[in-house]
């Protein structure tokens, strides 16, 4: 018997099919999994337009990357024992119960995905293969087949003392904010604070917590623009975590972190909920906040968003003789596959930057990082990211000849960062805040100047 691909803890001792037939059927009992999987599961999936589009499959040409052969997997199971023409079949023919092989293959296929949603776009049944894997990682995760490195973050995050994925004390978030206000200081030579729990702040801030790592020029970037417009903001001490693996595989995690936010929010008066350079999260935030809470009167914002406001609105200046690398932009699926975020982020590019150049694909169709879906954040899927998910985006940097590639998106950091040292791509990554940090003109005033 194969082992699954990643480290798992399983949640019980029980035989895994048995457990994954019982947590398959108790979400069943929601009735818009099941009406999806009903009306999938009547519906063909041989023409193979997806497996065209799909950049996995281009590369790897493995049938376990063709979306309507991964999606078929589960609807599979789900006709053979949860319909009433499956069951009728099992008793007549005897067909065999799912067994440990074909879950294995399951967890196999589920996450050599990226979740990127590109597939979907060119469907032309309308099928949502994203929405299948999804669920089908959602069953699992009942069972604890799951990626160890995920099931460790979040548990940091709900259970933990810190209540973030990395595990970051309050004392040293704060010491962290302290330096990159002394840097802010010797760089722009203006007092710019990190406001922590003001209460009745327009905007309450969440970053992937990950930034107060390893992304300072990012959050530099984001606080100068906020202070230079004079907006009302904070960052809440309590919970500051926009990271939501759930996303990736669990509606139950899904759930319990968007709760906690919302709780922050209104724990502290704030009118607004402000994302940073976080694809997963702001989607998160954007769509599922409404589903999850009673979240009236809590506008969910980007950053990215509010930036190009302040630029169109005349609230920030820019400096355009502050980048002169030629530049790319990547589109982070989360943000760009529905459209979301498209045109902001260009128009702030446009506003400062020169010598810019387009990925092809791009926006609503751009190509993903090759780590989405949470495969970044899992260490033994780094030469299948290196060599098969990623090797789409390699070829893409490398073809448009920049030597910068703006990536607003944390995940995506990581994954572009890896990727243009494994393939020796002559270029450098940044977040947009990053370049906005060293265009910006300090003309307002700060305390302490």
């Amino acid at each position: 018997m194969k082992k699954y691909p990643f480290t798992i803890e399983p949640l019980t001792t029980e035989d895994p099919t048995s457990a994954f037939l019982k947590a398959f059927e108790a979400i069943l009992e929601n009735p818009g999994y099941r009406s999806i999987l009903d009306i999938y599961s009547r519906v063909s999936m041989n023409c193979t337009r997806c497996a065209q589009e799909c950049q996995i499959y281009r590369v790897s040409r493995d049938p376990r990357d063709i979306p309507c052969y991964r999606s078929s997997l589960l609807l599979s199971v789900y006709r053979r024992h949860f319909t009433t023409a499956g069951r009728i079949k099992s008793r007549i023919f005897g067909t065999p119960a799912v067994s440990e092989q074909e879950l294995y293959s399951i967890a196999e296929s589920f996450y050599r995905c990226t979740l990127c949603g590109r597939c979907s776009r060119f469907c032309p049944m309308g099928i949502d293969h994203r929405i299948v894997v999804r669920l089908g990682r959602f069953i699992m995760s009942r069972v604890g087949i799951v990626p160890k490195a995920l099931s460790v973050s979040v548990n940091e995050q709900i259970k933990g003392p810190a209540r973030n994925t990395s595990a970051i004390p309050l004392k040293a978030l704060k010491d962290n904010l302290e330096f990159l206000e002394e840097e802010i200081f010797e760089l722009k030579g203006k007092r710019v604070r990190f406001p922590l729990d003001v209460r009745n702040a327009e905007y309450v801030f969440f970053a992937p917590v990950s930034d107060y790592l390893m992304e300072a020029d990012t959050l530099m970037g984001i606080a100068c623009v906020l202070h230079e417009a004079g907006v009302s903001w904070t960052i809440s001490t309590e919970y500051f975590d926009a990271i939501n693996y759930g996303l990736f595989y669990s509606d139950d995690v899904l759930e319990t972190l968007v709760q906690s936010m919302f709780d922050e929010v209104r724990r502290i008066g704030g009118k607004k909920i402000l994302i940073g350079e976080c694809g997963h999260a702001f989607r998160v935030a954007d769509m599922y906040l409404n589903n999850f809470t009673d979240r009236t009167g809590i506008p969910v914002v980007s950053m990215i968003d509010l930036t190009a406001r302040l630029i169109k609105t005349g609230r920030i200046e820019l400096d355009p003789d502050a980048v002169t690398e030629r530049v790319t932009y990547h589109d982070p699926c989360n943000i760009a596959r529905n459209g979301r975020l498209v045109e902001a982020p260009r128009e702030i590019i446009a506003s400062f930057i020169k010598n810019f150049v387009e990925m092809e694909p791009h926006g609503r169709l751009n190509l993903c990082c090759g780590g989405g879906g949470g495969t970044v954040s899992v260490n033994e899927f780094k030469p299948y990211r290196m060599a098969v998910s990623g090797k789409g985006k390699a070829d893409q940097l490398i073809s448009t000849g920049a030597e910068l590639v703006i990536t607003p998106c944390a995940n995506c950091k990581k994954q572009i960062g890896e990727l243009i040292a494994h393939h020796k791509v002559p270029m450098r990554h940044a977040g947009l805040h990053d370049l906005v940090f060293n265009a910006i003109r300090m003309n307002n005033s700060g305390e302490g100047d």
